[in-house]
């Protein structure tokens, strides 16, 4: 995968906003992250609260200045809130993410997410190769410190293939049912389907096929092909039982 971006944190106040910027990180493949004039950074705390961090918390690297946080960086992509009349690159989270791939071959990138009671300042802000602002209700626009970041680390992920990981299948239990399994399974349920009139005037092979292509795509392992099939065949027997005369079709070779 691409080399994730640094995040950058400037003056954070709060100790829970850092762990909530921490595991958001952790969560989107972000490895690296620094803190400019923390008020606070109490370590064991921040792991306390944002489980399964030690590692990046231990690489946690703190710096005076946003200037010299950085200073190392190709691209930086400024979170704000502002959107500033002077004539500056202006992006939203997606478009952002896509430039941070795209130079993230040239150099380190960075995320910069400012103060949570103001912000960042206008000299802070120019230090942005582009700005970036998160779009939302304009009756409810602000955002919390882990809330950006959030949003941009996902968009960053995205951006860096992380989508394109497959997701696991679930563990099978049983086996996968056979193809006998399967066969048994359709011939009782047309005869439940005949036995209380569903074909009517359709070509039951036409139908029949249909659920086939059901059943195939749900990949039943063989308790589950057992299950449905006994509930087919529960069908022809409960009204057997009502005295209902029972029409089971005839076993036509194109039903499969």
């Amino acid at each position: 995968m691409i080399s994730a971006p640094i995040l950058v944190l400037v003056n954070p106040q709060d100790i829970v906003n850092i762990a909530g910027a921490v595991r958001i990180a952790k969560n989107f493949g972000i490895e690296r992250v620094r803190l400019v004039e923390p008020e606070v950074f109490d370590p064991y705390r921040i792991e306390g609260i944002a489980h399964n961090t030690a590692d990046l918390v231990a690489r946690i690297e703190i710096l005076p200045t946003l200037h010299e946080a950085v200073a190392d960086c190709v691209f930086v992509a400024v979170l704000t809130a502002r959107e500033r009349a002077a004539k500056r690159r202006t992006l939203r989270p997606r478009e952002a993410a896509l430039e941070l791939v795209q130079e993230a071959g040239a150099g380190p990138v960075a995320i910069v997410a400012g103060r949570e009671d103001r912000g960042l300042t206008n000299a802070e802000l120019d230090l942005g190769s582009a700005l970036v602002t998160i779009p939302t209700d304009p009756r409810h626009s602000s955002l919390n410190l882990a809330q950006a970041v959030a949003v941009m680390a996902y968009e960053s992920w995205i951006a860096r293939g992380g989508e394109a990981q497959p997701l696991k299948r679930p563990r099978r239990q049983a086996a996968p049912a056979t193809a006998a399994q399967l066969e048994e399974l359709f011939t009782d349920w047309r005869r439940a389907l005949w036995a209380i009139d569903f074909f009517k005037t359709r070509r039951s092979e036409s139908v029949m096929r249909s659920f086939r292509e059901v059943v195939h795509r749900a990949e039943l392992d063989g308790r589950e092909a057992s299950l449905i099939r006994a509930m087919g065949i529960e069908v022809v027997r409960y009204l057997t039982r009502a005295g209902i005369a029972v029409e089971t079709g005839r076993d036509h070779a194109g039903d499969g």
